[in-house]
């Protein structure tokens, strides 16, 4: 497969993103994938408390349920724009989380610096904005495990875990848009609605609109990080090309 700027894609990582995409579709609702589903969705409340506090706010707690519901409750900035941003965050939060994985293992090979950089953040918000145990513990959990996989992995061991967790925010993204446009009582309550009771879009558009510029930033940093390169970790690559 080749870009438009002649670089070849790498068959093998493109096809293991594919693969695990679908498995990650098919396996949505399984308990098998709870853990990961719960990462992207503290991906995406840390996408609401990064944009508040640069905006000037103040945020209060982090919550996280077991069933994956999750809320960042915050001091709000004032100004309707800095508002649109703080809500608009969440959407894009998850999906540059997703990109910059992608950029950083396979582009610039930062693979460890990557998950240590997740691993750090996640502590972080456990310690500052955990709002009861149970987001705590998932918070300090999942720090460590990233962790030790950043230390102990083999390359190709850690870019599998970077592009699961790409993978994972790309669906993050998909099924906050179906749940988003065909659940009325999530919809209700979500970004979007927030969005909309700022300003004359309805929520929908708002759903609509930030889901597809995360899949959009998704699909170009995939396109940028999937080229092929000389074999390493999980390069699997059958040509070699410029970059």
């Amino acid at each position: 497969m080749q870009t438009s700027s002649g670089s070849k894609l790498d068959f093998g990582r493109v096809a293991l993103l594919l693969v695990l995409l679908g498995a990650g579709w098919y396996f949505w609702d399984s308990p098998v994938v709870w853990p990961l589903k719960l990462l992207v969705v503290m991906m995406h409340e840390g996408g609401h408390a990064l944009a508040t506090l640069l905006a000037g706010g103040a945020v209060d707690r982090v919550t996280l349920s077991a069933t994956g519901s999750a809320a960042c409750l915050s001091h709000l900035p004032t100004g309707r724009m800095a508002q649109v941003a703080v809500y608009s965050a969440g959407y894009v939060g998850s999906a540059l989380a997703g990109a910059f994985l992608l950029l950083a293992t396979y582009r610039f090979r930062m693979r460890r610096l990557v998950l240590a950089t997740a691993c750090g953040g996640l502590a972080v918000m456990g310690v500052l904005y955990a709002g009861d145990s149970v987001t705590l513990g998932f918070c300090m959990g999942t720090a460590l495990v990233l962790g030790l996989a950043a230390k102990y992995l083999p390359d190709g061991g850690v870019d599998m875990l970077n592009l699961l967790l790409a993978a994972f925010s790309a669906l993050y993204v998909a099924f906050e848009l179906r749940s988003d446009l065909g659940n009325g009582a999530a919809r209700s309550v979500s970004d979007a609605a927030l969005l909309a009771r700022l300003t004359p879009v309805p929520s929908w558009a708002w759903a609509a609109l930030w889901s597809f510029v995360s899949l959009a930033l998704l699909g170009l940093f995939a396109r940028w990080s999937l080229r092929a390169a000389r074999p390493e970790g999980l390069g699997f690559s059958l040509t070699s090309g410029r970059r």
